[in-house]
């Protein structure tokens, strides 16, 4: 069985992925083209694109898999029953301020939103709002999210996403920004220096 708080994890993945199909089909009607770059993908951004889909798909089905047959579960050394109800209720309140943070930043992109990266289809530098502390708010948004329903729902499959999008994320954010330093020149080559890849405050520079 699962806890509340674990329902509520598995609902607010299920919610945040509806929100990032819509949110992405409306970059795409603003931008007037399409924004899922994904099959494009080569070599390790290939592999990278099947992790993020991997890791959602471990957080989300995993653990209504272990749920539908027992015999998984009772195999996990991780798998609590939702005994644990207050870390579970941490979890989800962990997993949702994700979902949130994760479309926000999606949204502030607007039209220069993509999803994976290609050659000449980048879109306009966003250093604003959220920019201006990550360079990578909706790969943060997600990763915390993610991490929450590990706490929701402690299991080897909800472990595992975590762990396998943050080396999919780290394997994306190399390839973007090759392809930005590319397209955008000086401008993001000042937005590198000055903004963290993950978290954290404006650097000043020197000049």
């Amino acid at each position: 069985m699962l806890g509340q708080g674990g329902w509520i994890g598995l609902g607010v993945v299920a919610m945040y992925l509806t929100a990032f199909a819509w949110g992405t089909a409306e970059a795409a009607r603003a931008a007037g083209r399409p924004v899922w770059l994904f099959g494009r993908a080569r070599g390790l951004e290939r592999l990278a694109a099947f992790g993020f889909r991997l890791a959602f798909a471990l957080a989300l089905l995993g653990p209504l898999l272990w749920l539908a047959f027992p015999a998984l579960h009772k195999l996990d050394p991780l798998w609590t029953e939702g005994r644990y109800q207050l870390v579970g209720a941490a979890g989800a309140v962990l997993a949702a301020a994700g979902a949130m943070l994760a479309f926000a930043a999606q949204m502030s992109m607007g039209s220069s939103w993509r999803v994976g990266v290609a050659e000449g289809a980048t879109g306009a530098l966003v250093s604003g709002g959220l920019y201006r502390f990550s360079r990578n708010p909706t790969f943060l948004g997600q990763f915390i999210l993610l991490t929450g329903v590990t706490l929701a729902i402690p299991a080897v499959p909800t472990l595992l996403a975590p762990l396998l999008f943050l080396w999919s994320a780290a394997t994306q954010i190399r390839s973007e920004e090759r392809e930005l330093k590319q397209a955008l020149g000086a401008d993001y080559s000042r937005y590198l220096a000055t903004v963290p890849r993950w978290i954290g405050f404006h650097r000043r520079t020197s000049s």
